[in-house]
């Protein structure tokens, strides 16, 4: 094996998507691992062909919520273990995380949660950056002795206004608010590493997420809100990173990085044996 794939979808619902021919893509997809975002469905609701893939091995987060957000991870290779607990009750009780091992190198599926709250007045960003605090503070430790982590999920924050096709009039939106683009801003100059900003720095029009009003996906009006973020060890490694815009079946489209297995084996890892 030359490279390992790695892609992040939010799929706005699985039973959804699934219903949509998300199987079928996953099949095509070439990847090692997927994670899912806004799975929205407990194990036992997933469409059998989307639990139990051949081939794929299968985790499940849900939220105690039903029909809330909720987190899935699927590996060509099962993990050596799965944390999906942040220590928060509030936090974990959304069903957000997955932070899986496979030898030493750490992929971390992440659904952070949206900011705007249920009247749209941007209650829920004060436990929206408390959500990513306490996940930086529990990735940082491993980040400074030089491990290799992958966080890639929604992150629900567009970072800079390259990032999202109408910046001046969401200055007040939730998801372009300056607390949260300066959470994002704290993540990268503490080492993290936007895998696609890196290799395409000055790519316009490239989003993940587009609104299901006024036609926005066809005249791509969208947000850059979905990422994947490794640390700055994992760089040599790093060979593509990519938004897979023309896949339909949510209002976000998967997006991925790839890495380079002979950087990769520099670490124990399970993924590229």
């Amino acid at each position: 094996m030359h490279h390992i794939r790695i892609i992040s979808w939010n799929v706005n619902g699985i039973r959804a998507c699934a219903s949509r021919g998300f199987r079928a893509w996953l099949d095509r997809s070439g990847a090692d691992i997927v994670g899912l975002q806004e799975t929205r469905a407990r194990p036992e609701q997933f469409p059998d062909d989307v639990r139990t893939p051949p081939g794929w091995h299968v985790h499940i987060v849900a939220g105690k919520r039903a029909g809330y957000s909720g987190v899935a991870l699927y590996s060509r290779v099962k993990p050596d273990e799965v944390d999906i607990s942040l220590g928060v009750d509030e936090h974990d009780a959304e069903g957000r995380l997955e932070i899986a091992r496979f030898g030493r190198l750490r992929v971390v599926n992440v659904y952070f949660p949206n900011g705007s709250g249920k009247n749209r007045d941007n209650s829920r960003v004060p436990f929206k950056l408390d959500f990513y605090r306490r996940l930086f503070d529990r990735l940082e430790p491993l980040r400074q002795q030089g491990e290799p982590v992958i966080v890639l999920g929604d992150f629900n924050t567009a970072h800079r206004e390259i990032d999202l096709a109408r910046p001046k009039s969401n200055q007040k939106t939730s998801g372009f608010l300056p607390e949260e683009r300066a959470e994002l801003d704290r993540w990268l100059s503490h080492g993290w590493v936007d895998t696609f900003r890196h290799l395409h720095p000055d790519r316009t029009d490239a989003y993940s997420w587009w609104s299901q009003r006024f036609g926005a996906r066809a005249r791509n009006v969208g947000w850059r809100i979905d990422y994947v973020l490794i640390t700055e060890s994992l760089l040599p490694a790093l060979r593509d990173a990519f938004i897979l815009s023309e896949v339909m079946g949510s209002d976000h489209c998967p997006i991925g990085i790839e890495l380079s297995c002979k950087e990769l084996n520099k670490w124990q890892n399970s993924l590229c044996t």
